[in-house]
């Protein structure tokens, strides 16, 4: 595994917390390189479930290092608290995390600004945790960086001169209270302070380690069709959840990226606004939801839930160059009767294979279905591939011929020990 990079191939929320935490065991460094705390990633081990936000899963491995990289946007509140969490867990964080001197900082003024735009626009579905407006003075070049919060005088100049921006948008177009320079100030340089000791030149770091021939990890966050160049746009993250966006939000180049692996959920699930084809009726939505526990890891909304989307997965397979894929929450499709994977779009007299980039047309179109029998078996307790219902493995292997792409392993429940290897 020298250098793989682990995406999500559909709308996020796939289980790559899990299977992140899976292939750590065998990492050197595990890398976090796009989003921020707008993730959700969830690992359960035994009777323990931790869900983390912004530190690597590998975090929960002991001796593993973790690298939060210059891609990503770091709110310090929740950086602490989750530090503190952690901590009061017994997983030890000092000397093993490293946190990009070039990330992107969240203020307050991000934070509303998010939600205000989403309560006066048309709704996108964000979590309102600040990402988007962070991103967007990161790309107007008005960005504050990790480095800054080290030194304060350039805080302080960045800072006011941010302020005098933001405070009069919020007041004059959301009729809204601005913030106060000297209590941010303050507050920020707190946080650097705190800090201070994770905060590294990573870029460095993660490039010695490749050459050492250490096995780094590239930790995905959301999915790739909320990837802001190749999801549903609007209805999208604001960074580049693809594999692509691993350079360049950890400084170690696409040449050395050895392998790329895929993450998706048996069926499709999404969370918050945008098209859907698959989507379920009222009543399968419901007992799919209660199954899978499908409800967000950071906000607890419900997902919506869907049939599996192969014109959706084999767009993310172009896309990242997905070399193998991971199959989670197989069981969740225990109890069905019948079993649906869409094959293409039908809108007016066109039919889609590939995935269309026209929002009306995702919208509008009918999906083109072929069904495949159920097993109606509890799948939790099965340890290998040749010990799954014969439908199962009918249904694996029809997956598998549609996207043309090798599925190497399989989750039958939230637990590390309930995933198992394809084989061939």
């Amino acid at each position: 595994m020298p250098t793989s990079v682990i995406v999500g191939a559909q709308w996020g929320d796939e289980g790559k917390g899990k299977i992140i935490d899976i292939l750590s065991a065998k990492a050197d460094y595990i890398v976090r390189y796009q989003g921020g705390n707008n993730a959700g990633h969830t690992v359960v081990i035994g009777k323990d479930s931790f869900i983390l936000h912004l530190i690597p899963s590998g975090i929960l491995h002991k001796g593993r290092i973790c690298v939060i990289g210059n891609g990503v946007v770091i709110d310090p509140r929740a950086l602490l608290e989750e530090i503190k969490m952690l901590e009061s867990r017994g997983i030890k964080v000092d000397g093993r995390l490293f946190i990009s001197e070039e990330a992107h900082v969240i203020f307050p003024y991000h934070k509303l600004l998010d939600e205000l735009k989403e309560q006066k626009k048309k709704k996108i579905g964000t979590t309102k945790k600040g990402i988007g407006p962070c991103y967007a003075d990161k790309v107007a070049r008005s960005g504050i960086r990790i480095i800054d919060l080290l030194e304060e005088d350039t805080l302080k100049e960045k800072l006011q001169n941010n302020l005098e921006e933001k405070n009069a948008i919020l007041a004059r177009i959301y009729d809204a209270e601005g913030f106060d320079l000297n209590a941010l100030l303050k507050e920020y340089a707190d946080y650097g302070r705190k800090i201070k000791k994770y905060i590294s030149n990573t870029k460095r770091i993660l490039n010695d380690a490749v050459d050492k021939g250490k096995r780094v990890l590239f930790e995905g966050a959301q999915g790739t069709l909320l990837d802001v160049d190749y999801g549903t746009y609007p209805f999208v993250t604001s960074s580049n959840s693809t594999a692509g966006g691993a350079s360049i939000g950890s400084g170690v180049g696409p040449g050395r990226i050895d392998k790329v692996i895929g993450v998706v959920k048996a069926y499709t699930t999404r969370v918050g606004e945008g098209p859907f084809p698959t989507e379920f009726g009222p009543d399968l939505m419901k007992k799919i939801r209660h199954k899978g526990n499908e409800f967000g890891a950071t906000t607890g909304r419900p997902r919506r839930c869907g049939w599996f989307d192969s014109v959706v997965v084999r767009h993310a397979i172009m896309v990242n160059g997905l070399d193998e894929l991971v199959v989670t929450k197989l069981d969740v499709l225990d109890e069905l009767d019948s079993i649906k994977i869409c094959t293409g779009y039908r809108f007016g007299k066109t039919v889609y294979d590939d995935f269309p980039s026209s929002i009306k047309a995702l919208t509008g179109c009918q999906p083109v279905y072929e069904e495949l029998p159920g097993w109606n078996k509890d799948t939790t307790h099965v340890t290998s591939y040749s010990a799954l219902p014969e439908n199962a493995k009918r249904y694996l292997k029809r997956m598998q011929a549609v996207l043309k792409t090798k599925i190497v392993l399989i989750s039958v429940g939230s637990d590390r020990s309930q995933t198992f290897s394809k084989g061939a």
